[in-house]
């Protein structure tokens, strides 16, 4: 069964996206792209309003992503647990197409006797062990999550270490809106290690608006060149033409 790369947009935002494009449509066609986009929102003293709470369920939902509202406290383990759920929920997805192939219908794996069921998700998991996987790691650094910012870079360097775990390869990219100059800035490249943030996440600013449509639009324009980039370390010069046409 051949899988891929598995592709995440994993967004850490406290509110309401207020400049730009609809961070909806763009999750949109991010699934369309076969990215999943994920996204926790961070609340402090049970503050986050409605419209906040709606955003954050519909663009997880245009995403084909998971969607989890959490204290800041509790940011750590939630950011692994979506990430994580988020991978079994698309290999699912992979596996139902593989069922409907072979089974004929529109048979999903909730549709097996319980001991096939089991048999069908121990791949699941073995799956989830060995995919390789990209995420790309989207922090909103408007002016309220100014105090949240520590605890989001813990998040982010515990979930490198839940991942690095893994048999199969990781790698990760993070990008902060707004940035010092655009609505987004990028603060780490393509890398399978993110020891390195350490010293970046020091140097935060934090800034008024809340650009979320367009850091997502850069977010996928970052998948696309890593892909071209891909080709051209390959040789396959033809390829890589043909995608930057």
């Amino acid at each position: 069964m051949k899988t891929g790369t598995l592709k995440q947009i994993l967004l850490i935002t406290d509110g309401c996206s207020n400049q730009g494009e609809d961070p909806i449509a763009v999750s949109a066609l991010a699934k369309e792209q076969g990215i999943t986009v994920n996204v926790i929102g961070v609340m402090e003293q049970d503050v986050i309003d409605d419209q906040g709470l709606r955003e954050i369920e519909n663009i997880a939902l245009s995403g084909g992503g998971v969607s989890q509202v959490v204290y800041a406290q509790q940011l750590s383990q939630t950011v692994q647990m979506v990430t994580r759920k988020a991978m079994t929920q698309t290999l699912q997805g992979v596996v139902n197409k593989e069922l409907q192939q072979i089974l004929g219908g529109s048979q999903t794996v909730e549709d097996l006797p319980p001991d096939k069921r089991g048999e069908v998700m121990e791949v699941v998991d073995e799956l989830g062990e060995k995919v390789e996987l990209e995420v790309l790691i989207l922090v909103d650094t408007s002016a309220s999550m100014k105090h949240k910012l520590p605890t989001v870079k813990e998040a982010i360097l515990d979930l490198s270490l839940s991942l690095n775990a893994r048999s199969g390869d990781n790698h990760f990219s993070v990008f902060v809106f707004p940035g010092k100059k655009n609505d987004v800035e990028k603060l780490l490249d393509w890398t399978p290690r993110l020891e390195s943030l350490t010293s970046i996440f020091s140097k935060l600013t934090t800034g008024g608006i809340t650009p979320t449509g367009p850091a997502l639009r850069e977010a996928l324009s970052s998948f696309k060149k890593k892909r071209s980039l891909r080709s051209l370390i390959s040789r396959d010069d033809e390829q890589y033409f043909e995608e930057s046409v």
